[in-house]
Parts: structure tokens; C-alpha cells; sequence
């Protein structure tokens, strides 16, 4: 099932540049705060509210107002005085929760007519609306919003359908109830004339607001408020500059964004893809490291380039090794093809001492060849092989069982090392070829005493071989690692145990280097301890 739906997306993924993927990831991110937003209707619930804030402060004051200009000494009577005047400071006031969501609340169909009823109104309501009717008027020009009075009974004091009953109305009955009461309606008589309009879901709703009037503890009427709320299209509209120079801002950023990550990334990874190319061909390679430079670019560009000098080091070593190679090889095998050519030639008539003696060359050459071979697979593994991290090998056991198998008869081997020595970060079976190839590399060169010595140095234990053999020309001693230089080439050295030992030293973490020495050869083996 996961490798079908991974086969299905490689087939729908369109592989997009990485510059454009930058730029449509941050585009994305940008406008997110806007599409939810929109989708959440954060704005246009704020709007909403606001809308209903107001009707709530204008029915309220309305309202207190017909209530003071109510008939009867109860109604206009003052507030008795407070015990303490400072207690009118210590007042506190607390916003009145909004009931309104757009996402919630229902929208109810538009508010129906006013009905004809033979009931009158109450008179002392309707001079109370005549008497308010100037500030109700100045009310609506300011606000746009219709204000309509009703007497207890729910017949309309002012308006058009004045004398008419809204008692039917669930917000009036509310009021009358003595609960004031909002909700939205569909506003029928919109037309969507623009666009824009299905941006704004409360463009054809207008809210209402029923808010009773009590007068000494009794409702005597009721205040009906309605408005349509501001549209958010409109809002937009009119703040059309600031919202268009807010997207060229952001859409300049995002531009600036994507040229900085560009420019720190995907020329960086560009330049990596054309040096990588380049490398492959065989051609060199060292791409310019970018000016706006991060950890991990910095980080790739320093592994391409141990990459690439490893490579090139390779190939070096490939190359040099296969012309020395070659040339060790040439010289056998021309001893035995000559060999061969004389015995096929003049086998019958040479003597047997001739015959042995050619015959014994040619084994020689044979025995060569195969110690080249032997050597080369030991240096293949060395170079090719890594070392368990986790072996251990104690250095003072393995050192005396070695020096033990190789003292001989006018060669002796001192041992100098200081107790409690750790154990060392190597297989024993590395450790003992290096220090076999040493000591015998030693003994062959002439040398009639080996001294060894150890110390702790940083962490490390430097191991220190010197003999006082003859020692090593200054003119061999860059060249004494290089695989098939020796000197010993007539008795069938073949050149290749010190670059062997060096290959199982860094195997291990460690190096092998010679040393300046005055006298005799002095090699110095570093290795981690556990």
C-alpha cells in the first residue's frame, strides 16, 4: 500500500525548481493569515459585534430616555443619594458579552409585516413617542439605523406602520417579556451589485435588536433597533490602497526571501551538481563557495572538497601504483619468458648444469611474483579494510611475545615501558604485524640492537622504535612508505611492508612516521588508547 501511494505521488509530483518551491512555500505561508481569516470570518464577526454594540448603546439610551419621559412623579423622581459619595467612584463596569456569531447563530428570514389589529395604542405611550420623536429622527441620520417604538401591547408608536402590531415578532415578544432580545435576518431587499459581495457573508443580513422600556419595575413598552452590518467588502474597498501597498510589501519581501534563500541554497547546491558532474568526468574540480554561506552549505562544501582531494589522492596513488606495479612486475616476468625462450630453444644441447642453473633463475622470478601478489593483497585489505572500534589490545603482553619470536643470535631488543599502561584503541593482530614489519625492517637493515619505548601523550600512547642500524639516506626518507620503494630489492624485498604497517596504523585511527635521528632509524607509532 505505502510503495503504491510513493509510486503515485513520483508520478503526480511535477518536480518544480527548488527556487520556485522557496517562493511558493513562503507565498503559502504569507497568505495563510488571510485565508484564515476569511474561512474563520474573524473579521466579519468583529464587525458584527461592533454592529451590535452599537444598536445595544442605542436601544439602551432610547430607551432610558422614554422611560424618564414617562408619565408620573415615580418615573421622574432623582435617585436617592448615596450614603458615601465616594462610593460612585468605586463603581465598576463591565462590557455586555456579545450573543452574535456568524458561524453559530442563525439567520432568520426577513422580519415579517407589520398586521393590522382593531386594538389602539396606549396614549401615554404615544405621547411619549411624539415627545422623543426629534432625538429618534436625529438618531437615525446619524446612524442609518430604523428605530421603532411599540406600547405594551406591541403596536407600532412611529414609523410608517405606525398604529400596525409586531406583537408576532419572537424579538418583540422577548422584549415585551422583559429580556431583551438579537438576532439576525435576511435583508431581501439587497441586490449584489459587485463582485466582491461573496467575500462578505453579511451583506444581506441586517441585525435586530428589541429592547424593553420599564418604568417602575414594569415593561410599558419596547425599542426595536435594526441595522445591516458594515459589509467587510466595503471596508476593503475604501482601505483598497493600504491593503494593496500591504500585499506589495509583503510580495517584495517574499521576493527578497526567495533571492537570499536562492542565492545561500540552490546556487550553492547548483555549483555542487555541476563540480560532482565535473568530477565524474575525470575533470578537476573546486566550486566557489557561496557569499551568503549557512553551517550546513559550508558543511557540504567542506565534505566535497575532503571528497574530491580524496578522489584526486586516489587517483594518484592508482596511477603511481599501477606504473610501479607494472615495472615490478616487467622484471620477473621477462627473467622467466627469457628463461623459458632459451630452454625451448637450446634445452637439448645445454648441460645440466646450465639447465639447473636457468631453471633456478626462473624460480626465483616465480617465488618474487608471488611474494608481490602475497604483499599486494596485504595492502589491498590494509588499505581498504577499518578497524573494530571497539578491540582492545594490551601493548606490554603482545610487545614482549613479538620481541620474544624475533631476538636472534647479535640482535637484541630493549624494552622500555612505563607500568599501567592502558590498553590501546587496536586489533592485536594489526598491532603485531606493525611491530613485526618494524622490528624485522630493523634486522634486515643491519641493526644489531632495537630499542622500544612508550609514553602517554595526550590521550595516546607514541611508541618509539629506534635501532642503531645505518639508518636511511636523507634522499629515501620521503620515499620510504612509497609502495615499492626498497632497498633491499636484490634480496627480494619487495617495498611494500612499511606502506602496509602505515596502512594498518591509520586503519586504527593511528599514524606511523619516521623520526630525525642523528643515528639509525627511528620510527615512532602513535596510537589512541580505550
Amino acid at each position: 500500500m505505502i510503495a503504491a501511494l510513493r509510486k503515485l505521488a513520483r508520478a503526480l509530483w511535477p518536480m518544480p525548481r527548488l527556487r520556485w518551491l522557496l517562493f511558493g512555500t513562503l507565498l503559502f505561508v504569507a497568505a495563510l493569515p488571510g485565508i484564515a481569516a476569511l474561512g474563520l470570518r474573524v473579521y466579519e464577526n468583529a464587525l458584527i459585534r461592533r454592529t451590535e454594540a452599537e444598536l445595544t448603546a442605542q436601544s439602551a439610551a432610547i430607551a432610558a430616555s422614554a422611560a424618564l419621559l414617562w408619565p408620573g412623579p415615580a418615573a421622574t423622581a432623582p435617585p436617592e443619594p448615596q450614603d458615601d459619595p465616594a462610593d460612585t467612584l468605586s463603581e465598576s463596569y463591565e462590557d455586555t458579552p456579545t450573543g452574535v456569531d456568524l458561524r453559530s447563530s442563525p439567520v432568520l428570514p426577513e422580519r415579517p409585516a407589520a398586521a393590522a389589529t382593531p386594538a389602539r395604542a396606549d396614549p401615554v405611550a404615544q405621547q411619549v413617542a411624539d415627545r422623543i420623536a426629534p432625538a429618534i429622527a436625529e438618531t437615525k441620520r446619524a446612524t442609518l439605523a430604523s428605530i421603532l417604538l411599540l406600547d405594551r401591547q406591541g403596536l407600532l408608536l412611529n414609523g410608517r406602520d405606525r398604529g400596525l402590531s409586531l406583537a408576532q415578532v419572537p424579538e418583540v415578544r422577548s422584549a415585551l417579556g422583559g429580556a431583551p432580545a438579537t438576532v439576525l435576518r435576511h435583508n431581501d431587499a439587497y441586490l449584489r451589485d459587485t463582485p466582491l459581495d461573496w467575500i462578505s457573508r453579511a451583506t444581506s443580513i441586517r441585525m435586530h435588536q428589541a429592547r424593553p422600556i420599564t418604568v417602575r419595575g414594569e415593561v410599558v413598552g419596547a425599542v426595536l433597533v435594526s441595522r445591516s452590518p458594515r459589509a467587510l467588502f466595503r471596508g476593503m474597498w475604501e482601505d483598497r490602497g493600504k491593503i494593496a501597498l500591504g500585499v506589495g510589501a509583503i510580495f517584495s519581501l517574499l521576493l527578497v526571501l526567495t533571492a537570499v534563500l536562492a542565492r545561500a541554497i540552490v546556487s550553492p547546491v547548483e555549483r555542487l551538481s555541476r563540480a560532482s558532474r565535473a568530477l565524474a568526468q575525470g575533470r578537476h574540480a573546486a566550486p566557489r563557495r557561496p557569499t551568503l554561506e549557512v553551517r550546513e552549505i559550508g558543511s557540504l562544501y567542506d565534505d566535497f572538497a575532503a571528497m574530491s582531494a580524496a578522489i584526486a589522492r586516489r587517483s594518484r596513488y592508482l596511477r603511481d601504483f599501477a606504473a610501479a606495479l607494472s615495472h615490478e612486475f616487467k622484471t620477473p616476468l621477462a627473467g622467466l619468458s627469457g628463461g623459458i625462450e632459451l630452454l625451448q630453444d637450446h634445452g637439448e644441447t645445454m648441460s645440466a648444469a646450465e639447465r639447473e642453473r636457468f631453471l633456478a633463475n626462473m624460480a626465483a622470478d616465480a617465488g618474487r611474483l608471488s611474494r608481490l601478489v602475497s604483499r599486494l593483497m596485504e595492502l589491498a585489505q590494509a588499505d581498504m579494510g577499518r578497524s573494530d572500534p571497539s578491540a582492545r589490545a594490551d601493548l606490554d603482553p603482545l610487545l614482549t611475545q613479538v620481541a620474544d619470536g624475533l631476538r636472534r643470535e647479535g640482535f637484541a631488543i630493549t624494552m622500555i615501558l612505563p607500568p599501567d599502561l592502558p590498553p590501546l584503541m587496536a586489533e592485536a593482530g594489526a598491532l603485531e604485524a606493525i611491530l613485526t614489519t618494524l622490528i624485522e625492517n630493523a634486522r634486515q637493515a643491519g641493526a644489531r640492537h632495537l630499542t622500544i619505548s612508550a609514553a602517554l601523550v595526550d590521550g595516546a600512547v607514541a611508541i618509539r622504535l629506534a635501532d642503531d642500524g645505518p639508518g636511511i639516506p636523507a634522499a629515501d626518507r620521503d620515499r620510504v612508505f612509497d609502495p615499492f620503494f626498497t632497498s633491499k630489492r636484490a634480496n627480494g624485498g619487495t617495498g611494500l611492508g612499511l606502506p602496509i604497517a602505515r596502512a594498518l596504523a591509520e586503519n586504527g585511527r593511528g599514524l606511523l612516521e619516521l623520526a630525525e635521528s642523528a643515528a639509525g632509524a627511528v620510527f615512532i607509532l602513535t596510537l589512541p588508547t580505550a
